[in-house]
């Protein structure tokens, strides 16, 4: 069977300031995809002939609907998958949903228009009518559960582990590019570069070793890699979470404490106390309904983000990310009373000899 490969959207790198530390780029490179720990990722899967792509038929100059509704059994395989990254115990809690509006995760079933996913926070800048996920072939086909689970463990904001700077595959380039331009591909050599050949930069991946067994790689044939040599015939991870892919993804995602939020009251600074990759999570119980406003305080890049509690649910309301900027990440939001919201402020790094703090009012 010929291997099927996802392919990412290019992003753009984000543009730093130069003369930053080293330490600094690196904290802001490993963790800007992820999500802060604690968050309830909602998922919706598209349905109904209302959902489609229009795509241009080849030689008649006219278009065609393509449905993104999957049949109940491919969304099965799909939510199968989702329990099977929840049961490793994560901090991350996945929930389906049937309000579009709702759902950070929206997932289609194009078919033909491969198998590709958003990765991490980058599925919220997709607008609402708009795929964060799509399954391009049958996931119901032997060997293809493995797609799923591969696509979540982008939308967890892990990258393609082949890539790594690691690896030591020295590739046949052409061969590859050959291999990804034929069927069932078709792929550019752009897009073969971007998703097969790049390097990873160091700081962009979970861990310092390559994970040949790990969910995040591909299945490669005979011909294409030249080094290491034992790879030459093919490589074939088994298409289950890896031990290296549990470790990575419960580093990023603990287990969420058992103990309650402190409550973070108006006009009252908080000590943050954070080491880089540490959070801290708080709670509000707004005294009265109005416009509040709620910043971190000193030299520190992190990531604020406000929750709404409904139903005992965290609802992702607002978010700000100020890693790279001399600014504090700051948000306005109208809070009512009678409501109780979750903060969570993750750190990439702290700068220079003062603390950090946080504070609404």
């Amino acid at each position: 069977m010929t291997a099927r490969y996802c392919s990412l959207a290019r992003t753009p790198a984000p543009a730093f300031a130069p003369g930053q530390a080293v330490e600094r780029l690196s904290a802001l490179a490993s963790g800007r995809r992820k999500w802060v720990n604690g968050t309830v990722l909602h998922y919706w899967f598209f349905g109904g002939d209302s959902e489609a792509s229009v795509i241009p038929v080849p030689g008649r100059g006219m278009t065609r609907r393509v449905s993104w509704a999957g049949a109940e059994e491919q969304r099965d395989v799909v939510r199968a998958c989702f329990r099977e990254w929840q049961d490793l115990g994560i901090g991350v809690v996945f929930a389906e949903v049937a309000d579009r509006s709702e759902a950070e995760l929206r997932i289609g079933f194009q078919a033909g228009d491969g198998s590709w996913s958003a990765v991490g926070r980058e599925a919220l800048r997709a607008g609402r009518h708009e795929r964060t996920m799509n399954f391009g072939w049958d996931l119901t086909a032997p060997g293809e559960r493995a797609t799923a689970l591969h696509q979540i463990g982008h939308a967890l904001g892990l990258l393609h582990e082949h890539q790594s700077p690691f690896a030591g595959i020295h590739w046949d380039d052409e061969a590859v590019y050959a291999e990804l331009a034929g069927p069932p591909h078709h792929w550019s050599r752009e897009r073969t570069h971007d998703n097969i050949l790049r390097k990873l930069a160091p700081d962009e991946v979970d861990a310092p070793v390559w994970d040949p067994q790990s969910i995040m790689g591909f299945s490669f044939p005979p011909g294409l890699i030249l080094e290491p040599e034992q790879y030459r015939g093919g490589l074939n991870p088994p298409g289950t979470l890896s031990a290296a892919d549990k470790e990575a993804v419960l580093r990023w995602y603990p287990p969420a404490p058992a103990r309650g939020a402190p409550a973070l009251v108006p006009f009252r600074s908080v000590p943050l106390g954070l080491g880089p990759g540490e959070q801290a999570d708080f709670r509000i119980d707004p005294p009265e309904s109005r416009t509040y406003t709620l910043s971190t305080f000193g030299d520190c890049d992190a990531v604020v983000v406000v929750f709404e509690e409904r139903d005992g649910e965290p609802r992702y309301l607002v978010g700000r990310d100020d890693g790279g900027t001399p600014h504090n990440a700051t948000i306005r939001a109208r809070l009512v009373k009678g409501r109780r919201y979750v903060v969570r402020v993750r750190l990439y790094s702290a700068r220079g000899c003062g603390g950090t703090a946080v504070m609404c009012w």
